[in-house]
This record gives structure tokens, C-alpha cells and sequence, in this order.
């Protein structure tokens, strides 16, 4: 005869060594799966890129290769306007398309952490309470009960699961989300630095406009003499009266040129605002007394600053994710190992509930894998292998771009230099002969013609040179823009998380 009284210790010992031998066996199943882990699919290797041995604008420059931790520095600084800088700084704080790459850069970031999770088991708790009900029969007349059995059930269960990634899929998934993080962070240095670039721009053009503006200012006030002039010549009988409409007919056209400058530059006022983040109507800017300096750049400049182009870094990193993805997809032909452990009570009523005797719990491996699915799978893959083609090919198209933009932009500044020294000596003749043209006028040897047609070969001069200065003004914002951002190679600390 039994001995009840026993019954429940011995129950408890067995259930404790079924769970001694179940957590051996999840143990070895914990090694095995480390032990036997590798990871589908193809290691990355950065893809091979059509690159010249030098610039041939700049002899010496050397191969590059994406490397957007080198510092970008203030390049904005190299001219030398204190209110250009406080624009940048507003810029890089409350510009709101760079808040958005910002943004975007946090959700992936948030991704990579959301990947990383996935390699640690999940605990889940659940408790609950159900009432279900079952039917008693038939009664003893023969006829059906309406009546039913109505039982409560209060459950508690802690669970854990862990899915080993013994195909790697797991690893291949977090490698694809940490490239698309560092793409998504150089899109976010992108970003910046094209509104910085954008920024630069728009107040250089503003600041030739301001001189512009002085310049034809001053030329009202001396086609205005001229004309006073002229009109006491006509008054006295000195000149005729066509000279007095010539007079008058340079300068109102002169005039009209003056107010066409105004809204030039509201517009890129109003352009400068937006990207610092203040409604057009809030943010105005004085007219200033010079045009900042042109920065030279560099004869010994290292083509490595192309490494920095933040388009070049995104274009690579989304070719490593792609490559990531494509071993995801063919983790998907390898069944998936999930270890699980679970335990609680269970009970009929609520007094009793949490007791031994109540007490359930399970702990095994499951393996799952997907027989058939009609060519999906496959189909995953060869749309993966697909976007890495794609990829591939938009990074080699990057950088072939990068090249182009960089030899555009250093022969644009080369020619310009040296038509900036043909267009100075042919304002400085212009100068001279409107000096000796205006002369000969008071002398009485000409016409006022003659005097017209000086002043306006003059002032049109003076309006190229301008022009041409706007011009290699912006072409070194594009050059530096087109080498990743200033002349400065030092490496920097910062990184993607």
C-alpha cells in the first residue's frame, strides 16, 4: 500500500530531474548551434571600380577609396566671411531637410538595435483566467440536457525562446541593417553638406549682387553729371539736343538695371532663410562693403579628399546591404532551430492556485522549414541578387561622377582664372579709353556719341568682371563640395552607432 502523503515529494524530485535533463539537453543544444553556426551567402568584398592613376587637371592626385570618417571641417571658413559663418551654424541646426536625413538615420540606427535583440532569447509572462464550458449529456428521459459544465481556469506561464542561427540568417540580417545604417549616415553628411554648398552659393551670388549694386549706383550718379552736363552744354548752344536724349536714354537704362537688381537678390535672400529654417518675412540681411575672399586651391591637393564624398559612402554601404539581404534570402532554404523553455501553474480554483501540485512545465528544440512555397523562395533570391546588381552598379556610377564633377569644376577654375586676367586688362582699357574719351569731350573735339559709347564699354567690363568673380566663386564651392567638403585630410572621430 502507497503511502499518499509521499506522493507529491516524489512527483516534485521527478519533475525536478526531467528539468535537470531537459536543461542539459538545452545546454547542449546551445553548443551544438554555436558551435556548428556559419552564415549563408556571399562575404562581402567591395566591388572593383574603373579609377584613374591621377587627375589630369592636377597631376600627382592618387587612387581613392570611400572614407567618409575623414574630417570635412569648416570649409565654409576658407572665405572669410564672419556673417557666412553664423548662416552655417544656423544652418546645420535648424536646417529641416537635414532633419529629416537626420531622422531617417535614427530609424536605422533603431533597426540595428532591433537586429541585435534577435541574437538574445525572449521572456514572455502571461496569466489569465478562462471559463469554458462542456456538455453533461443526455438526461435520463432520453431528451437532451440544456444544461453545461462551466469550469474556471486560472493559468501563469513564464516563457523563453531562442532561435539559434546556425545559417546565419540572423548575423546576414544585422550586417545588411548596420550597412544600411552607415548608408543612411553618410546620406545624412550628404545632406548637409549640399544644403552648406546650397547656402554658400546662394550668399555669394548675394554678395556680387551688393556689388553690382555699388557699381551701378556710382554709374547713375555719373551718367546723372553727364546728363546735368549736357544740358548746360544744350542750353548755351554748345551741344545739340541729341546729345541731351543720349544722355538721358543711358541713364534710365542704366536705372532699369539697378531696380532689375533687387528682386535678383530678394530671391536669394529668401532662399537663404528657408535654409536656415526662418520664413522668408523674418529674415532679411544687410548690404555689405565687400564680396568675400576667392579661397586658391591647392597644387598638391591629394585626390584621398575624394574618399569623402558622403554619395560615395552611402553607394557602397547599400551595395553591402544588398549583399547581406541576398544571404537572408537563402537562409530561408535551411530549416530554423527555435529552443524553448516554459513553466507555470495551473489550476481550478483560485485558492490553490499557485502550488506545487499545480505546477506544468516543457522545454525542447523545434525545427521548422518551409517544404514547399511555389518557387517563392527562390524567387526572393534572385530578386536580391537582382538589387545587389543594381547596387553595384549606382556605386560604380558614383564614383565615375565624382571624378567627372571633380575635373569639371578644376578646369572650369583654371579657365576662368585665366580669362579673369584677359577680362582685368580689357577693363582697364576700357577705363583709359573713357579717361581719354571724356577728355577730348570737354575739350570740344567729339561728340557725346563717342563719350556714350566709352561709358557703356565700360560699365559693361565692369559688369563682366563682376560676373566672371561670381562665377569662380561658385565654382570653388562646387569643387569643394565635389571633394567631400574642404582641403583638410584629417581623420575624425565620429561614427554611425
Amino acid at each position: 500500500m502507497t503511502d499518499q502523503s509521499s506522493r507529491p515529494v516524489t512527483l516534485l524530485s521527478a519533475q525536478r530531474l526531467a528539468m535537470a535533463r531537459g536543461s542539459r539537453a538545452l545546454s547542449l543544444g546551445l553548443c551544438v548551434a554555436l558551435l556548428s553556426a556559419c552564415a549563408i551567402g556571399p562575404d562581402y568584398q567591395r566591388p572593383p571600380v574603373a579609377e584613374p592613376v591621377q587627375y589630369k587637371e592636377a597631376e600627382g592626385w592618387r587612387q581613392a577609396n570611400p572614407s567618409d570618417a575623414l574630417a570635412r571641417g569648416a570649409w565654409w571658413e576658407l572665405y572669410g566671411d564672419a556673417q557666412l559663418n553664423g548662416l552655417i551654424e544656423k544652418l546645420n541646426s535648424s536646417n529641416q531637410s537635414v532633419a529629416q536625413a537626420e531622422a531617417q538615420f535614427r530609424q536605422a540606427r533603431a533597426l540595428v538595435r532591433s537586429s541585435r535583440g534577435s541574437f538574445f532569447p525572449s521572456v514572455d509572462l502571461s496569466a489569465g483566467k478562462t471559463r469554458a464550458s462542456q456538455g453533461t449529456g443526455s438526461s435520463s428521459s432520453g431528451l437532451s440536457s440544456s444544461s453545461s459544465g462551466i469550469r474556471d481556469t486560472y493559468n501563469t506561464q513564464l516563457g523563453v525562446s531562442w532561435e539559434a542561427d546556425v545559417w546565419g540568417k540572423l548575423r546576414r540580417d544585422l550586417e545588411a541593417n548596420t550597412a544600411s545604417a552607415e548608408a543612411s549616415f553618410a546620406d545624412l553628411a550628404a545632406m548637409r553638406l549640399s544644403q552648406q554648398s546650397e547656402l554658400v552659393q546662394n550668399y555669394l551670388q548675394l554678395r556680387v549682387i551688393d556689388e553690382q549694386k555699388r557699381l551701378l549706383e556710382a554709374t547713375v550718379a555719373a551718367y546723372q553729371r553727364s546728363l546735368t552736363m549736357t544740358q548746360n552744354q544744350y542750353q548755351a548752344g554748345v551741344s545739340g539736343k541729341d546729345a541731351v536724349a543720349q544722355a538721358q536714354t543711358q541713364l534710365k537704362s542704366t536705372q532699369a538695371d539697378l531696380i532689375d537688381l533687387i528682386w535678383q537678390r530678394a530671391q536669394f535672400e529668401n532662399a537663404i532663410a528657408v535654409l536656415i529654417g526662418v520664413p522668408p518675412a523674418e529674415f532679411n540681411l544687410a548690404q555689405s562693403e565687400s564680396i568675400p575672399v576667392l579661397p586658391p586651391v591647392p597644387l598638391g591637393v591629394p585626390s584621398q579628399l575624394l574618399e569623402r564624398r558622403p554619395d560615395i559612402a552611402s553607394a557602397e554601404r547599400s551595395v553591402m546591404a544588398a549583399n547581406a539581404k541576398i544571404g537572408v534570402a537563402k537562409a530561408a532554404y535551411y530549416p530554423d532551430l527555435t529552443l524553448s523553455l516554459a513553466g507555470g501553474y495551473s489550476s481550478s480554483t483560485y485558492a490553490d492556485w499557485i502550488s506545487l501540485p499545480n505546477r506544468f512545465w516543457s522545454v525542447g528544440p523545434k525545427l521548422a522549414m518551409t517544404l514547399f512555397d511555389g518557387g517563392q523562395r527562390s524567387a526572393e533570391v534572385d530578386r536580391t541578387e537582382a538589387v545587389y546588381d543594381q547596387t553595384v552598379a549606382k556605386y560604380r556610377q558614383t564614383v565615375l561622377d565624382g571624378f567627372r564633377e571633380v575635373e569639371n569644376y578644376m578646369v572650369q577654375l583654371k579657365v576662368l582664372e585665366d580669362e579673369a586676367g584677359v577680362r582685368q586688362q580689357a577693363l582697364d582699357s576700357a577705363r583709359e579709353a573713357l579717361r581719354l574719351t571724356e577728355n577730348q569731350y570737354k575739350a570740344g573735339l567729339i561728340g557725346y556719341l563717342d563719350v556714350v559709347t566709352s561709358q557703356t564699354t565700360a560699365l559693361s567690363n565692369e559688369r563682366s568682371v563682376l560676373s566672371l568673380l561670381q562665377s569662380r566663386l561658385i565654382a570653388s564651392v562646387q569643387l569643394i563640395a565635389a571633394m567631400g567638403g574642404g582641403w583638410d585630410g584629417q581623420l575624425q572621430a565620429s561614427e554611425p552607432k
